[in-house]
């Protein structure tokens, strides 16, 4: 489960986040490229947009319920 308290400097401020667990796999980048993003000196994914749309918000959960180390948070705080 992903720990907001540990997430990645990176990540925009609000309900979803990518903490340190993250592996790089692109699984996230992949379903839901409008919101994440990789850091690419560092090797990990980050929330560059939260999601806005109805659309968005349904592909960042999948991409959270298919994070293989579940490194994606939706509790995050604004």
């Amino acid at each position: 489960m992903a720990d907001r308290e540990d997430k990645n400097v990176e990540n925009v401020p609000g309900k979803f986040y990518v903490d340190s667990q993250c592996i790089d796999c692109d699984l996230c980048r992949e379903t839901a490229p409008d919101n994440f993003t990789r850091a690419d000196d560092e090797g990990y994914s980050y929330v560059f947009k939260q999601p806005t749309t109805p659309e968005e918000l349904s592909l960042s959960r999948e991409a959270m319920e298919g994070c293989p180390v579940e490194a994606i948070g939706e509790d995050g705080e604004g």
